[in-house]
């Protein structure tokens, strides 16, 4: 049967495009001005909750963004259906760039590098006295790594009541990293909240610790209308179970600061870290390292910095804990 008329055009004729299209595919993208701000509190399987303005919806990544990865905390350009109205779902079509990255590794030996979160200025590195007990291996690694994101270190020792915090912070002092001691009767009763809230305000603090430190107890504390999952130290192994299983950003109360919980860590690699750049969070001993030898691991004879300190010029037990620290990639977590 004949479907078309007598005065035909090429114009009339339909044309079946083939599996990749009619129409060749090409490098420009659209710019996406008008996209509407916003801030990525949690992902969760590809969906990504953001922040928008007052409302929180959910976006999946956009096909143009490739194999680029959305963290929390990352500040992105959203379009779509912004209602924030349930089973709607928006686009993010750009990632800000950002202005810092915290970063781990599985292991020493894992080249794969996993972003933690994106954006914060401040890392609190929780860790109990006890029950577990104290890893200072970890508190090393976990240093290490806020030195080379260029993130401030903060440490929350948590269960006081169980053991004295003077040992462990004497490890620490030379370094000069705040600190704030709480306990779990402060935790009931709010005292050690207002105490930690202090250290955030203004800030974006990711949160990170060994399971079972109350990292999330605390977290609860912080932010009292938005609950997380708890859970309690195994009794056989000493180890705690893992209750927060994806990052996610709470404001604090007030809207005066960020925190982003985050999963508990039973190792944090440290691959990815180039020993050059840790030196920049010591400005005290970063001018002695300039009559360093070439690629110089600031551990071996002809250290520059052992003339720097013994001239008066910083300080010996901070030149003991930079090379403790440049030295936690050689040496297990537990030790």
């Amino acid at each position: 049967m004949r479907r078309y008329g007598k005065h035909t055009d090429e114009d009339d004729v339909r044309v079946r495009p083939g599996r990749r299209g009619s129409r060749p595919r090409t490098s420009i993208r659209p710019k996406h001005e008008d996209a509407a701000e916003g801030f990525v509190l949690t992902v969760d399987r590809g969906r990504l909750t953001c922040l928008v303005d007052d409302r929180t919806i959910t976006a999946m990544k956009a096909r143009e963004l490739g194999r680029k990865g959305v963290v929390v905390g990352d500040r992105v350009g959203i379009v779509g259906d912004l209602s924030g109205a349930k089973d709607t779902l928006a686009r993010i079509v750009r990632v800000e760039e950002r202005s810092s990255v915290l970063r781990r590794t599985a292991d020493d030996d894992d080249p794969y590098e996993r972003v933690v979160v994106a954006n914060a200025d401040q890392l609190a590195i929780v860790t109990a006295l006890a029950d577990p007990p104290p890893r200072p291996r970890l508190i090393d690694r976990c240093l290490v790594a806020a030195y080379d994101a260029g993130l401030e270190p903060l440490l929350v020792l948590t269960k006081s009541d169980l053991s004295p915090a003077g040992p462990l912070l004497e490890t620490y002092e030379p370094l000069g990293v705040p600190y704030v001691v709480t306990s779990r009767e402060e935790l009931v009763d709010g005292g050690a909240a207002d105490r930690v809230r202090e250290q955030l305000n203004g800030r974006i603090t990711a949160f990170v610790g060994h399971s079972g430190v109350g990292k999330t107890t605390l977290v609860n504390a912080l932010v009292p209308d938005r609950q997380r999952a708890t859970g309690v130290v195994n009794a056989v192994t000493g180890r705690g179970r893992h209750t927060t299983t994806s990052a996610l950003a709470l404001p604090l109360p007030g809207g005066d600061g960020w925190v982003i919980d985050t999963p508990g860590v039973r190792s944090f690699g440290l691959n990815h870290v180039d020993p050059s750049r840790v030196i920049h969070a010591f400005p005290d001993l970063a001018p002695g390292a300039e009559g360093c030898p070439r690629a110089c691991s600031h551990d071996e004879p002809d250290c520059a910095l052992d003339v720097w300190a013994a001239e008066g010029h910083a300080d010996p037990d901070r030149l003991y804990s930079l090379r403790r620290l440049l030295s936690t990639r050689d040496r297990r977590e537990g030790d």
